[in-house]
């Protein structure tokens, strides 16, 4: 197994990727801010199945934490994620240092409306998706691939990416993959690193709770009884919960009907230090 080659300039980028362009390649961007696990290197399989490049690129964003979250703290595990991603056959990676991607003067970001507006993440971290879009917009920009592989994991951000890329034009076809889950079902994430072991034995209600809802929603054709249980079970563990809502799955609205268009099934809450998001489709 080879190392994977690593630019860090969006000069540097465009050649590489310029040169695949030239001798015919499809090209799949997998973008991450590192700590990766078994979910992202699912990503770099499902870009290898559609393309026949892949970069990655490891970017710990400091536009989309709010001044209450602790950017410092974010897991930076560059060594151990460049092995993963030469496990994975991944052909590059794209890590840019902050003045590379926001040098001084920087004063342009992505306006958003639809799906980043619709009172879940939103509400909680009302700078978040704008910090997102900006640099996911750069991103494409610099790297200008094909496909763009995101996680059904962060559902709500997969939406507004995608909003964003069809109503800008990029360029690019935004692929959702199935989360990758650990054997318990809680869903893969960099975060769970900080559970204490009482806490993560106490984070599978989260999928346990939003499977029986969901059971419960198709059987009855009733959701809010559903959500009702759901949510206390969440809480008698140990979680505050931000919110579990019942959602159309496209536009992220409060659904008509229980019956019809594609629904998903959003959580969010904390346990100790740590805050959790999941989803599911009903």
């Amino acid at each position: 197994m080879s190392q994977v080659p690593v630019v860090r300039t969006t000069k540097a980028l465009r050649r590489t990727v310029g040169q695949w362009r030239a001798a015919g390649e499809r090209v799949a961007l997998v973008p991450t801010m590192g700590a990766l696990h078994a979910g992202h290197l699912a990503l770099v399989t499902a870009g290898r199945k559609r393309a026949t490049k892949v970069v990655v690129s490891i970017f710990v964003n400091p536009a989309q934490f709010s001044p209450a979250e602790d950017l410092s703290k974010y897991p930076r595990t560059f060594a151990a994620d460049r092995h993963k991603l030469g496990e994975a056959s991944a052909d590059l990676i794209f890590a840019p240092t902050v003045p590379e991607m926001y040098p001084d003067g920087f004063a342009t970001t992505v306006s958003l409306a639809g799906p980043a507006l619709v009172g879940l993440e939103d509400a909680f971290r009302p700078t978040h998706f704008p910090g997102v879009a900006t640099v996911v917009c750069k991103l494409f920009s610099q790297c200008r691939p094909d496909i763009a592989m995101f996680g059904e994991k962060d559902y709500q951000q997969l939406q507004v990416v995608t909003r964003m890329a069809r109503d800008l034009d990029l360029g690019v076809t935004v692929i959702g993959v199935p989360t990758v889950r650990e054997a318990d079902g809680l869903a893969m994430s960099s975060r769970n690193r900080f559970l204490s072991p009482p806490e993560r034995a106490a984070a599978r209600v989260l999928y346990d709770a939003m499977t029986a809802a969901t059971r419960a929603i198709r059987a009855t054709g009733e959701a809010e009884p559903a959500l009702a249980t759901a949510r206390a079970a969440i809480m008698q563990a140990g979680f505050t919960l931000d919110y579990l809502e019942f959602r159309d799955a496209a536009t992220l609205a409060p659904p008509l009907a229980v019956s019809g268009a594609p629904l998903r099934l959003l959580v969010a809450a904390r346990i100790g230090s740590t805050r959790l998001i999941d989803n599911i489709a009903v």
